[in-house]
């Protein structure tokens, strides 16, 4: 197995999520080495919460999981590319699709994507 460089980032390294059909990218995220081991063991996306300081499971409680299909290492090894099969179709945690729903245009933000569900609906 390719041995990814968890030092450069301080034992973390970004994620670039796309869904595996499409091409769509829906996420960036985080992995420290225990979210790449786990991702690899059980071919569901793991990554590393920044803001809860703890592994999460794409998907654990929405049951939007991502099911990975390839996974790519670039070439220093420092950041990960997961093409996905994307459960229940919202990767974003606000109910959007890819969580890139939204296009600066002339300076002004707007909305681009569908949002699938409710996060109140959801999240509870």
């Amino acid at each position: 197995m390719i041995e990814i460089d968890f030092e450069k980032g301080s034992g973390l390294v970004p994620v670039v999520v796309q869904d595996a059909e499409t091409g769509e990218v829906l996420m960036l995220a985080y992995m420290n080495r225990d979210a790449w081991l786990k991702t690899r063991e059980t071919g569901k996306a793991t990554y590393w919460s920044r803001s809860r300081n703890e592994l999460w499971v794409k998907g654990e409680t929405s049951g939007h999981i991502q099911h990975v299909e390839e996974v790519f290492v670039d070439c220093d090894s420092d950041t990960v590319l997961l093409k996905v099969r994307q459960a229940g179709g919202a990767a974003c945690h606000t109910g959007y699709r890819s969580c890139f729903f939204r296009r600066v245009v002339d300076g002004k933000t707007e909305v681009i994507g569908e949002r699938i569900f409710k996060p109140e609906d959801v999240y509870k």
